[in-house]
């Protein structure tokens, strides 16, 4: 079996820079924080906290969790296709140290996104501000990359039509969601919620393309990856969250192929004249058009063209002529008569060559 749509044991540097070159078309990383917790974290009632004290988690000082950064992240450019992304998640204890060494590498930041949690673990000694935040970097693979994917109209979508912001406010991971060994204890201390992922998966690609995770965890990018119709690669040296996150991902049952479709920026949609409307019959030639307000009229020609108060133009021009404008939307101004007395906008026509097309 290839690596697609699998979990890989093995060390993650190593692995990707096994992996054909170019073989992902977006990594997201979640990397080991290096939190430098020092003796057990207790809350007021003296009650031990279940923090983040992992063996993966322990690095013996910055340089070495530098150069950790360092062999990771040129791996990942390596697995990157040329018009790929990368996404990255830290707190404040390393996620400035990577910022500057993905820069060093040639990548280049486009945002960074702060995750705000609904429901943060408080601050049990009250000495500092309560830690309600994680950082997300996301970057393209070079600053002179032409293309990388940014779904912005299926965020602002997302988003009940308001442009998607770089604050995004969701809660942690926790109750049914988060996944529990037979003792009830975390199978993963550091288990990201699946919304998270949700955002940054259909942000940042389109149905079918690779999701590459190199610490993957009990499986979240996966899990969320084949739900959304995207394939994934997961890198994880811990047998034991390998198969947590295996388990987890033959449990998900993935979305129809028409529900995964994101919406389209208008910039990327396919141009449609208004001649192919007519040439392929679903206006007829003569037929007249009415503006939005019924004061307006036109016939449409042969040709595409419109014909009315002894003028002759494009849907546009006649649009801007009748009102008086210098410009106009002919798509949104003109309507056709669909039944009797129902009018619809010559704009619906537009979209079904478009479905057709796509």
């Amino acid at each position: 079996m290839g690596p697609i749509n699998s979990v890989i044991e093995g060390d993650c540097i190593e692995t990707m820079r096994a992996l054909p070159a170019g073989i992902a078309d977006l990594v997201f990383a979640d990397p080991p924080y290096n939190l430098q917790l020092e003796g057990e974290l207790r809350r007021p009632d003296n009650s031990r906290v279940d923090a983040v004290d992992d063996h993966w988690d322990q690095f013996a000082s910055f340089a070495d969790y530098d150069r950790f950064t360092r062999d990771w992240l040129a791996a990942a450019r390596h697995a990157l296709k040329d018009d790929g992304a990368l996404w990255v998640i830290g707190s404040y204890h390393n996620i400035f140290r990577v910022g500057a060494i993905l820069q060093d590498l040639g990548f280049w930041i486009l945002n960074d996104v702060v995750w705000r949690k609904t429901n943060p673990m408080p601050n049990f000694k009250g000495r500092r501000f309560t830690n309600a935040h994680e950082t997300m970097i996301w970057a393209s693979r070079t600053r002179d990359q032409k293309r990388y994917t940014f779904n912005y109209e299926a965020m602002k979508a997302l988003n009940d039509d308001l442009q998607m912001r770089s604050d995004w406010t969701l809660p942690i991971c926790s109750g049914g969601e988060r996944l529990k060994d037979a003792q009830g204890v975390k199978a993963h201390s550091t288990q990201k919620p699946e919304s998270l992922l949700h955002r940054v998966i259909l942000s940042s690609t389109q149905p079918r393309e690779v999701v590459l995770d190199p610490f993957f965890g009990s499986g979240t990018t996966g899990a969320v990856a084949k739900r959304l119709g995207r394939s994934f690669i997961g890198i994880e040296r811990d047998a034991k969250y390998a198969s947590i996150a295996r388990e987890r991902i033959a449990g998900v049952v993935p979305a129809p192929n028409d529900a995964i479709e994101v919406t389209r920026s208008k910039r990327n949609e396919p141009r449609i004249p208004f001649g192919w409307v007519v040439e392929r019959g679903l206006l007829l030639p003569g037929t007249v058009l009415h503006g939005t307000q019924k004061r307006h009229r036109a016939k449409v020609r042969a040709d595409g063209t419109l014909v009315c108060e002894n003028a002759t133009g494009s849907i546009h021009q006649m649009g801007a002529h009748v009102q008086g404008l210098d410009a106009c939307n002919g798509w949104t101004f003109w309507q056709y008569e669909a039944s009797k007395g129902n009018f619809v906008s010559i704009d619906v026509l537009r979209q079904r060559l478009r479905a057709d097309l796509t």
